[in-house]
């Protein structure tokens, strides 16, 4: 057989502290604070690992929680939790043992007392020594294989038996390694067998948690176990010969790892926030909180209680709150929440496992904030009973009021915004009170113009809720209601006329100076003493005037229903009526005339211009009349062809149709291509009927078999149309005037040319230019005169004049030029004296004459003068006396002169 020796060694710690505990339990005295014991002697393994749970020292704290606080001597090397637990700080190879103990301080955080005891560590091998030579405990329980056949066959063992699992406490403190049990075989009384392990813990990773003694049999436990990390170990146990041979068939070995209180309950939120409305009723349900334990759910070091341990503020209890112990969650046990008063409220939540043992269990803290939420449980206060406000009459859209309110609810929320309400005192809906989004008040707003001579003051009675019901219970107080007395302020409104517009019906052709009608306008302004005056704003066809003082309107022209400004027989005109008040203001009124039509147009023929073939088949022509009179003073139409000339009634025909249309044809044969005005009588159906004569143009043409025209060219030529002619004529106009302008410019550019030619002395130019000039004088042209003209001046014929060939350069161009006023004759043929002042007279309104610097060429001097020669250059003796040094200061063109004529003898 297989047997199992379980080893008490190893639950002897467990047992140990378990049994003290009760012992404190059932013989403590009066709850004294301090630790437990003076001096722990503890067991610390060789290798630690950081955050390896070392030992526990035990503090009663008589109720005081969480406000001790531990403290230990060597803190690089170890760490002490709140709730006495000793950690490795570090990870340690050999863990110092040092040589005075370890001291453990607790320090009450509120009054400052200090408890101290002291902690002496030893390490595993000191505890081997003390102990007994390692031999096979007989305490041990056996595994025993199961018995085979002589034969050595291996005999199968059966599916029901199973080996009871071997149960190891978590974080054991050692020494280490620890027996758990020994396995043997029956064969090895008579042969050596060895013995060996194979599994997750053993051979495979985790590995060596796990090892056997191969001659012993014997199963260690290496290492401390964590149950939150593996929670059971599936071994194979083998026994083998010394050559290898399989002896046994292999059993499966299950070990638990048995669960410590090694884990404190963790807050899956450290914060947690909730809301609950104010002035719920208790009971309600806030929130839950909820924390969790890696230890064994399934046992009591994982299940947690909740309690809450303070409440902030402690207002208007102390318990405001509970916690379901088992769930976590929160509700309301007492009445009272008024956001107003307390907005919010803090909690710290205590979670503590062993089922909320306070002497065992293990704990953490969370916070828990509790908002509390507004309900409409204060309505809108007015912060006065009475508003006043002023507003012009006929003003819209203006604040007359502010209306101010109070709410003791959340800003901004529906329970605080307000919604103001009109109840009384605005029957006619004038006014309206919108609220202001940002801060509140409600603005009393005139929506409809209101008349100062009607009402001069408002009192409305207006009430103020918000935009949520108020809560049950709540009912709106006086001050909810507020009364507003409003002051309607006269200003000077504007004269209206009434009808506008007034429609008055007339018959055309009215006379001017006629009276038509008195449009007058109604001043508003009751209470004030004021005139009005009327003018005319828009008359489009200047037919009307309007009396400033009694609005008396008459015609200044004769009213035409077919004028332009007639749109449907209606003529509109518009008047202003303006009052004298202080700040004048006007009016506009409109007069509507609708004209009856009168027959007072004759008819014209349309169209005014056909064609027509030179033989009488195809040749009608459809014709009709227009006329700007309205029926009946217009159609039916009588058309009728007219007596003279004679030849319109032999070649031609017309033939009414209907009222509305007639139809031209030739009565005779052939009649020749040309246009042909023909007269028509037409003769409208008015009362009194109206004709007139009107022309219709004609073109009698060759047509072809279609009854087109083909001899478009020679109709042309016959006659050209109005539009035709005078775009002809505007074109010739255009050219004559370039040509002359032309002719002009190039006549002025000539005469400037001579004019430098006879003024610019060689010598003197500026431009040292060479300037060639023609021959003066000498030969037979020069003396080529015929002299009995010089005696009678008159007998000058045009034809006389010398051709441009043969004219001296400087002589004035005859031909040709603009013809001026002829000179009057002079008064005598042989007063030469007249008429060298006529020429100079002449010459000097010519506005192509040379310029006054330059010599002017006369053609006919006259004979018998009296005077002495013109010319002083034939004598140098004839201007002897004279002083010509002034011609020095005439510019250089006359210096020559000067040198010649002036100065000395010399």
């Amino acid at each position: 057989m297989f047997s199992l020796h379980e080893g008490s060694g190893l639950l002897l710690l467990s047992l140990l502290a378990g049994l003290q505990i009760a012992a404190e339990a059932r013989g403590a005295p009066p709850c004294r604070p301090g630790f437990s014991e003076d001096l722990y002697t503890v067991v610390v393994p060789d290798i630690t690992e950081e955050g390896w749970h070392l030992f526990n020292v035990k503090f009663v704290s008589c109720g005081r929680g969480g406000l001790v606080r531990f403290e230990c001597s060597n803190p690089s090397d170890f760490r002490i939790e709140g709730d006495g637990v000793v950690y490795a700080a570090r990870t340690l190879q050999r863990t110092p043992v040092p040589a005075s103990p370890l001291l453990i301080k607790a320090v009450d955080t509120t009054t400052q007392q200090q408890w101290v005891t002291q902690v002496k560590m030893m390490p595993p091998t000191q505890v081997q020594e003390r102990a007994v030579p390692p031999v096979i405990s007989k305490t041990l329980k056996e595994i025993v294989f199961p018995s085979q056949n002589a034969d050595s066959t291996l005999k199968r063992i059966k599916r029901d038996w199973v080996i009871p699992p071997i149960n190891v406490p978590e974080n054991s403190r050692g020494p280490f390694p620890q027996e758990l049990v020994r396995i043997r075989s029956d064969h090895d009384k008579n042969r050596s067998l060895r013995y060996s392990v194979t599994g997750p813990g053993a051979d495979q990773p985790p590995n060596g948690i796990f090892t056997i003694d191969p001659i012993s049999g014997e199963l260690y436990v290496n290492k401390p176990l964590d149950r939150e990390h593996i929670p059971n170990f599936h071994l194979r146990a083998h026994a083998v010969d010394l050559n290898g041979n399989q002896v046994e068939n292999p059993i499966d070995i299950v070990i638990n790892v048995i669960d410590m209180n090694d884990n404190r309950p963790e807050f899956t939120h450290q914060i947690w926030n909730g809301t609950v409305p104010e002035g719920s009723k208790p009971g309600t349900f806030v929130m839950t909180v909820t924390s969790i334990d890696k230890d064994d759910p399934k046992t009591a070091n994982g299940m947690l209680r909740y309690k809450i341990l303070s409440q902030n503020p402690e207002s208007p209890s102390s318990n405001m709150f509970t916690i379901n112990n088992k769930t976590g969650g929160i509700i309301t046990v007492a009445a009272g929440l008024d956001r107003e008063k307390v907005p919010q409220y803090t909690l710290i939540i205590q979670a503590t496992d062993m089922e909320g043992n306070p002497m065992y269990g293990l704990s953490n803290t969370a916070t828990a904030v509790i908002r509390v939420t507004d309900i409409n449980d204060n309505p809108p206060e007015f912060t006065a009973e009475m508003f006043f406000g002023e507003v012009p009459e006929n003003a819209v859209n203006v604040i007359v009021a502010n209306l101010s309110v109070t709410d003791k609810d959340q800003p901004n929320t529906p329970a605080w915004n307000a919604v103001y309400k009109i109840t009384g005192g605005d029957p006619t809906g004038k006014f309206s009170v919108p609220t202001d989004p940002t801060t509140n008040e409600g603005l009393v707003t005139v929506v409809k113009p209101i008349d100062y001579e009607i009402t001069r003051t408002y009192v409305l009675t207006v009430e103020a809720r918000n935009e949520v019901p108020l809560a049950r219970g709540i009912h709106s107080p006086r001050q909810s209601t507020a009364t507003v007395s409003i002051r309607v302020k006269d200003v000077n409104e504007s004269p209206y006329f009434d009808p506008n517009p007034k429609l008055i019906k007339l018959e055309e052709g009215m006379m001017p100076e006629s009276t038509l009608t008195i449009f007058t306008a109604q001043d508003p302004d009751r209470y004030m003493e004021q005139t009005i005056r009327y003018s005319k704003l828009s008359d489009p066809a200047n037919w009307l005037m309007i009396d400033q003082n009694t609005g008396r309107i008459k015609t200044i022209a004769i009213l035409d229903r077919e004028s332009p400004y007639v749109k449907n027989s209606l003529y509109n005109a518009t008047f202003l009526a303006t009052d004298n008040g202080e700040k004048k203001a006007s009016g506009t009124g409109t007069l509507q005339i609708y004209l009856v039509d009168i027959n007072d147009n004759a008819p014209k023929v349309f169209p005014q211009e056909a064609e027509i073939c030179e033989k009488p088949e195809p040749n009608a022509i459809n014709i009709t009349a227009l006329d700007g009179d309205l029926i009946p003073n217009a159609g039916p139409f009588a058309f009728e062809l007219a007596h003279r000339p004679s030849d319109v009634r032999r070649n031609w025909t017309i033939t009414r149709i209907s009222g509305e249309y007639a139809q031209m044809s030739l009565k005779i044969g052939y009649l020749e291509s040309g246009i042909y005005e023909v007269p028509i009588i037409i003769t409208d159906s008015g009362n009194l009927p109206m004709s007139n004569t009107s022309y219709l143009r004609i073109k009698v043409c060759q047509c072809d078999m279609n009854g087109d025209c083909t001899d478009q060219q020679h109709i042309m030529a016959a006659g050209l149309g109005t539009g035709a002619i005078i775009s002809i004529l505007l074109c010739i106009i255009i050219l004559l005037i370039l040509v002359l302008m032309f002719v002009v410019w190039m006549k002025r550019r000539d005469k400037e040319r001579q004019a430098k030619q006879l003024l610019i002395d060689p010598e003197d130019d500026v431009r040292d230019n060479i300037l060639k000039y023609d021959e003066e004088g000498g030969g037979e042209e020069d003396q080529d005169y015929d002299l009995s003209q010089l005696q009678q001046p008159d007998t000058l014929e045009p034809d006389a004049i010398k051709p441009v060939g043969i004219r001296r350069l400087d002589e004035r161009p005859l031909h040709p030029e603009p013809q001026y006023p002829m000179r009057s004759a002079a008064p005598h043929p042989g007063d030469i004296g007249d008429f060298i002042n006529e020429g100079l007279k002449a010459a000097d309104n010519d506005p192509t004459a040379p310029p006054y610097d330059s010599l002017l060429v006369f053609d006919y001097e006259g004979s018998g003068s009296t005077a002495g020669s013109l010319s002083s250059l034939n004598s140098s003796s004839s201007g002897g006396d004279q002083d010509y040094d002034y011609l020095n200061d005439w510019g250089p063109r006359f210096r020559k002169l000067a040198d010649m004529y002036g100065g000395s003898d010399d």
